[in-house]
C-alpha cells in the first residue's frame, strides 16, 4: 500500500512541479481563448473586419509581452497583398463544338484567358482517364503551375462537380506570385485528345490585403537559426443560422492555437535570452488555401529554420486521453522523439498522427515549410474523425477543456527547451519525397 501511496504522491508532485516550472496560467490562457472565439469576432473570415479585429488584439498582445518586430516592419503585422478572382463565364469549344459552361471551371489568377490549339500562349493537354485518380491528377496539375487544358472523363463526373463548385466561386492568389502561375481550364469531355480547342474567359480581379502578426525573440548564441511557433487566427465567419446561432466561432479551430502561440511567446520571454531566435506567428488565411503561410514562407531562408511548431486545435482532450497530443508528420522527422525526450519525467506525452487517411500534415500552415525541407509539424489533439463541431457555429468557448489545454502549452513549452537552447536540432524532411 504504501507504494501505491508514493506512486500517487510521485505522480501529484510531478504534475504540479510541471506546471510550476513552466509559469504557464491557465487564468491567462482562459482569458485570450474567450477574447478570440466571443460572438464579437463574428467568426475571424478573412477580408471581413473581424479578421482585422483579431490581429488587432493578436498585436496588442505581442506589445504588451515585449516582442520585437520583424526586420523592416513597423509593427507586428506582416501584410501583403492578394488577388481574388470572380470568375466570368467561360467559353469553350472542343472540336468546334461548344462545351456547356456547367461542365467546365477554371483556376486562374489572370483577368482573363483567350486560347486556342494554333499560335497563342504555349498550352499544355492533358486527359483524366476512367481509370486514372482524379485526385492525384488534380493535385499534380495545380503544383505544376502550367498553362494546361485538362480534359476530364465523364466516370469521375461526381468529383468533377465538387471541384467545380469550390473552384466555380473563384480563387485568391498572392499577389507577388502571380507571374509564376499557370492556369488550368478544366473540361468535363469524352474527348483525350482534340484536333482543336478554343478557350475565352473574362475575370474581375479584386486586390486586397490582409495580414499575419509577427512577433519575435532575437537569440544569442544561433541568433541566425530560427524556430518557428505558428497557428491561425481566421476563421469562417458566419454560416447559415442553427436554432438561432449563425457564428461559427472557431473556439478549437484555432483560437486554441492561436491562444498557444501568445502563451508561448509571453513564457519565453520570461525566461533568458534563448540561443536560436524565436518566431511568433499567428496566420491569415489558412481556411482559403493558406496564403498567409504562404507569405511568410517567403520572407524566410528555410535553411535557417530549425523547426516549426504548429499548433493546430489543441482545445479537447485527445483520443488518447488528458495529458496527451499527437504529431502530423511524426515520421518524416525526429522532431516528435526529441520533443517526446524532453517530457521525459512528467505524465504528458506525444503520439504520432492517429488520423492518416485524413491527410492532415498538408491540410495546416505546415506543409509550406516542411516542403521546403523544414522539420515543419502540426500538433493537435482533435478528435477529426468525429468532431461534429469542426466548422460548425458550435465551436464555441464552453466545448472546450481549458485546463487540459493549458496542460497541453506547458508541454509544448518544456518540449522545445531543447530546440530553443540550440541543444537539439531536428532532422530535416525529405522534401522531395513530399506531395
Amino acid at each position: 500500500m504504501k507504494k501505491v501511496y508514493s506512486l500517487i504522491f510521485l505522480l501529484l508532485f510531478t504534475g504540479a512541479a510541471f506546471a510550476q516550472k513552466q509559469g504557464i496560467e491557465q487564468a491567462y490562457v482562459d482569458r485570450l481563448i474567450k477574447t478570440l472565439s466571443a460572438d464579437d469576432m463574428q467568426g475571424r473570415k478573412t477580408f471581413e473586419p473581424s479578421s482585422e479585429k483579431a490581429a488587432d488584439f493578436i498585436a496588442k498582445e505581442f506589445k504588451a509581452i515585449g516582442l520585437k518586430t520583424l526586420p523592416g516592419l513597423s509593427g507586428y503585422k506582416q501584410t501583403f497583398t492578394v488577388n481574388r478572382i470572380k470568375p466570368g463565364t467561360p467559353e469553350v469549344k472542343i472540336n468546334d463544338q461548344a462545351v456547356d459552361p456547367g461542365k467546365v471551371f477554371i483556376i486562374t489568377d489572370q483577368p482573363g484567358l483567350q486560347w486556342q490549339k494554333s499560335g497563342g500562349a504555349a498550352i499544355d493537354v492533358v486527359s483524366i482517364g476512367a481509370q486514372d485518380s482524379y485526385s492525384q491528377k488534380m493535385g499534380e496539375l495545380m503544383k505544376a503551375h502550367k498553362n494546361t487544358l485538362v480534359l476530364i472523363n465523364p466516370a469521375h463526373q461526381d468529383i468533377f462537380t465538387k471541384y467545380r463548385n469550390y473552384f466555380g466561386k473563384g480563387n485568391t492568389s498572392l499577389a507577388s506570385t502571380a507571374a509564376e502561375q499557370g492556369s488550368l481550364v478544366v473540361v468535363l469531355h469524352e474527348t483525350a485528345e482534340p484536333a482543336s480547342y478554343q478557350v475565352k474567359v473574362t475575370n474581375q480581379v479584386q486586390t486586397s490585403q490582409i495580414s499575419n502578426v509577427v512577433g519575435i525573440i532575437p537569440g544569442k548564441k544561433q541568433k541566425d537559426e530560427k524556430v518557428v511557433f505558428s497557428a491561425h487566427y481566421d476563421h469562417i465567419g458566419i454560416l447559415k443560422p442553427v436554432d438561432g446561432d449563425s457564428i461559427a466561432n472557431g473556439a478549437d479551430d484555432d483560437a486554441s492555437g492561436t491562444t498557444a502561440v501568445i502563451t508561448l511567446a509571453k513564457h519565453f520571454k520570461k525566461q533568458k535570452a534563448p540561443a536560436r531566435s524565436l518566431i511568433f506567428v499567428a496566420f491569415t488565411a489558412e481556411e482559403i488555401g493558406g496564403y498567409g503561410s504562404q507569405y511568410f514562407s517567403k520572407q524566410l531562408d528555410p535553411e535557417k529554420v530549425v523547426a516549426m511548431f504548429n499548433i493546430e486545435m489543441i482545445g479537447k482532450p485527445s483520443k488518447f486521453g488528458k495529458n496527451t497530443a499527437w504529431i502530423t508528420g511524426y515520421e518524416k522527422s525526429d522532431f516528435g522523439k526529441i520533443l517526446q525526450k524532453n517530457l521525459d519525467g512528467t505524465q504528458f506525452t506525444f503520439h504520432a498522427d492517429p488520423y492518416p487517411d485524413q491527410d492532415l500534415f498538408y491540410r495546416s500552415d505546415n506543409a509550406t515549410l516542411a516542403r521546403l525541407g523544414v522539420p515543419a509539424h502540426s500538433i493537435s489533439t482533435d478528435e477529426i474523425d468525429i468532431d461534429k463541431r469542426y466548422h460548425s457555429v458550435d465551436d464555441e468557448y464552453d466545448s472546450l477543456d481549458i485546463a487540459n489545454m493549458t496542460q497541453v502549452i506547458r508541454a509544448i513549452a518544456q518540449s522545445a527547451s531543447s530546440i530553443v537552447a540550440g541543444k537539439d536540432t531536428p532532422s530535416r524532411v525529405n522534401a522531395a519525397a513530399l506531395r
